[in-house]
């Protein structure tokens, strides 16, 4: 029986964008393969950030709340490690 070349390889992907193929008609693994790099990509997030127009002040004002966040979550971390 002759060898096949190439057997096991798996097409290149030569789309753009968020795209998964679908081997062997398995189409569970392929969903959970698409739902991964929409997690990963933030693309959800975006969405929900674009849903609406909010205020530039607005937009300031939570980054700076989320900075004094952090650093008071880091100068609470560096006292327990005191």
């Amino acid at each position: 029986m002759k060898k096949r070349k190439n057997f096991r390889k798996k097409p290149k992907d030569t789309a753009q964008g968020l795209s998964v193929t679908v081997f062997n008609n398995n189409i569970d693994k392929a969903l959970r393969v698409l739902k991964r790099k929409v997690k990963n990509s933030n693309l959800f997030l975006e969405l929900r950030k674009k849903e609406y127009f909010e205020k530039p002040s607005k937009l300031k004002r939570e980054q700076k709340n989320l900075a004094i966040l952090r650093q008071r979550y880091q100068t609470l971390k560096e006292k327990e490690n005191n």
